[in-house]
């Protein structure tokens, strides 16, 4: 059996039906109290994955877990060795934590210290451990939808600076993989896309997909920031504007990881708009 946590996101949403398909007993855990939509046989289960008391019993019988950590999460919470010791406690053999490129680019950045506990404390769990460290995702392009649909625009900062975002299908993959296969444990993956993109050339992707005209208009820092203040802990914008603005050359690089883990080339951003379209529509 395989608990998948996070199972509404943007990976669990994907990772789920994939292990379900491959023949899997799946446990879909969400914070919400019913999940519709899920593939046959596949099992919800109401639990917080913040709150290791819900999760014990969520985790009897479990073979592997798929750990992902949402929202406020990433920034507070109980000790992550109470997560890991009720993963141990039930039996569980093999791990995967969805953790950020930032924590091999940037480990002194404090929006990803709760990342980095977690990090080492399932690295000390004894359990075969597999770290899935991905870039910028592919679908944050999600925040420009409502722009794009009823005005044609899209609004970003630093327009022509590329890194090679990744489809977050393609971070589930590697995920299922890990979750399923023997060869991964020990292993840290840094997962991005094939090729660097600049925002403007996403927007120009975005334009494309649709056969309409998306024009594109760069924001100042000072205008993102007063943007991202709306949605984003105070903490977290400065780090995340120079991931954008500034980045360093290891975050500009792509990585061979999806690759040598699906034996297939990592999506195109192209490929993602393709399958959201109706988003942006």
């Amino acid at each position: 059996m395989i608990v998948v946590t996070g199972a509404t996101g943007n990976v669990g949403q994907t990772l789920v039906p994939l292990l379900a398909e491959a023949g899997e007993e799946v446990v879909a855990v969400s914070r919400r109290p019913g999940r519709t939509g899920l593939p046959t046989g596949v099992r919800h289960a109401r639990a917080d994955v913040g709150d290791s008391l819900s999760m014990r019993p969520v985790l009897e019988g479990a073979d592997a877990v798929f750990i992902l950590l949402g929202g406020e999460l990433n920034s507070h919470g109980e000790s992550p060795t109470a997560l890991v010791d009720a993963v141990v406690d039930a039996g569980v053999k093999r791990l995967v934590l969805l953790s950020s490129q930032l924590n091999s680019t940037r480990p002194e950045a404090l929006s990803h210290a709760r990342l980095r506990a977690y990090e080492a404390a399932v690295r000390a769990s004894g359990l075969d451990v597999t770290i899935l460290r991905p870039g910028g995702f592919a679908s944050n392009a999600f925040a420009w939808a409502e722009s794009v649909r009823t005005r044609r625009m899209i609004f970003a900062p630093f327009g022509d600076v590329a890194l090679p975002v990744v489809d977050p299908a393609d971070i589930a993959a590697v995920a299922a993989a890990a979750l399923r296969e023997d060869g991964h444990a020990g292993r840290t993956y840094e997962l991005t896309g094939p090729e660097a993109i600049s925002p403007r050339g996403q927007a120009a992707v975005v334009s494309d997909a649709l056969g309409e005209k998306v024009t594109f208009v760069e924001l100042s820092r000072e205008e993102a920031h007063a943007h991202m203040a709306r949605f984003m802990p105070e903490e977290v914008i400065d780090g995340t504007l120079d991931v954008l603005g500034l980045p360093l050359p290891a975050e500009r690089e792509i990585s061979p990881d999806v690759e040598r883990v699906l034996r297939r080339p990592a999506r195109p951003f192209e490929e993602w708009v393709a399958r959201n379209l109706p988003a942006f529509r």
